[in-house]
């Protein structure tokens, strides 16, 4: 049974999300503050995160980067703010994913199956694009001799586009095979993931190897 960890100060969206999750079969542990879901997870190590930007003390942000700094366990974010610089906040912190509060339970369920889906890994192959080297089963990424650390949903993104090289993919394409879910849920998410993995495969200076197609999508080539 997967476990799932539930960081939510607000005791009715907690009891919500709780239920639900327990229904559709996962246990699940509900910690209402940072240092309550830090204790928990060193206790017992969680299959997927959910947490509250907003919580008492140590904020949301704070609690991602300690859980990313530890471990590599799929963290979705839940946050009342909608615009994309506190969506590109919680990203850099080390989120995998987010979701804009009201939300509807099947939305949440359907980004934690897609998350705890991506985290297994086990695939063999190697996949190279140009001097950028993907390991999918150690989810390693190389350009050059420069090894470059991924959040799991920037690596899923990263090897969708690689596994399609030279091939232009449409954002749709990306949304369904990467979020798992409609195109119309948080579209600027694409965006948002194709420029922290813009900045992070160029970081030594290198030559761009996402492009985009304008109107249509991006593609990777060398």
């Amino acid at each position: 049974m997967m476990h799932v960890l539930v960081v939510e100060d607000e005791p009715n969206i907690a009891d919500f999300i709780r239920r639900g999750l327990i229904y559709k079969g996962y246990s699940v542990d509900v910690a209402g503050s940072g240092e309550e879901a830090l204790e928990r997870a060193r206790e017992k190590p969680p299959a997927l995160v959910v947490l509250d930007l907003m919580l008492p003390g140590m904020d949301g942000l704070e609690v991602c980067r300690r859980l990313r700094a530890a471990d590599d366990v799929p963290i979705i974010m839940l946050t009342a703010r909608d615009a994309v610089a506190d969506k590109v906040e919680g990203l850099e912190a080390g989120a995998d994913d987010y979701i804009t509060k009201p939300f509807a339970f099947e939305e949440l369920l359907a980004r934690v199956r897609a998350a705890l889906r991506r985290s297994r890994p086990d695939r063999r192959e190697m996949l190279r694009v140009g001097n950028l080297v993907i390991r999918p089963a150690s989810r390693e990424v190389r350009r050059g001799e420069r090894a470059i650390e991924l959040t799991a949903r920037e690596f899923d993104l990263l090897e969708f586009l690689a596994r399609r090289a030279g091939q232009v993919v449409t954002k749709q394409d990306i949304f369904e095979k990467v979020w798992g879910y409609d195109f119309e849920m948080e579209s600027d998410a694409v965006k948002v993931y194709v420029s922290y993995l813009r900045k992070k495969l160029n970081a030594g200076g290198e030559e761009d190897l996402i492009h985009s197609v304008r109107g249509v999508g991006y593609v990777l080539k060398a």
